[in-house]
Order: C-alpha cells, then structure tokens, then sequence
C-alpha cells in the first residue's frame, strides 16, 4: 500500500444482488483492520451506483467485522433523483 500511495484499501465480495461482505484493512494507519467503515459504504455505494452495477433506487446491506469477532452491519441506502448515499447500521462497542 505504501509503494503505490494508498491510505486504505475496501475488499468487496458480493454475496447477492444486493448484499456484501467487505473488509476494510489500514494498516498504514496503525490499524490492521476496521470492523465497520461508514465512510468507505458511502463510497461503495456511489461507486456502484456510478457504474450501473445497482439500481439508482436500492438499500444495500454490508457485513464487516466478522473475521475480527466484532460483527458490523452497514445500511447503504440510495434514492431515484438523489445524489446523497445515506449509511446507517449497528457496530460492536470496541472499549479501550
């Protein structure tokens, strides 16, 4: 990720037409994984919107965090007519 400048890097596996498992790893940033990336869903949807792979009108839903025992659910909720990408969801309390 240094080499080629990256920040953060998004794995995305789609599980069904509009579900997915994503992974999103920033070790570059002393993290070695993030269990739940709002900010990162709000990029995937755009993207997918952006590209016709999803309705303009369509709520997806993300998993993240399983691998790391902290299971995350993102909502990516999109409208016909609106540029906004709204996320919402429920994330595992991580105490320090």
């Amino acid at each position: 990720m240094l080499a080629q400048d990256w920040t953060t890097i998004q794995l995305v596996f789609r599980t069904g037409e509009t579900t997915f498992d994503v992974r999103n790893p920033f070790p570059v940033g002393g993290v070695v994984e993030d269990p739940a990336t709002g900010a990162a869903a709000a990029a995937l949807g755009g993207y997918l919107r952006a590209l016709d792979l999803v309705p303009e009108a369509v709520t997806l839903e993300l998993r993240q965090g399983d691998d790391l025992g902290r299971p995350s659910r993102l909502t990516v909720a999109m409208w016909a007519g609106d540029p906004k990408v709204r996320v919402s969801g429920n994330a595992v309390r991580l105490d320090s």
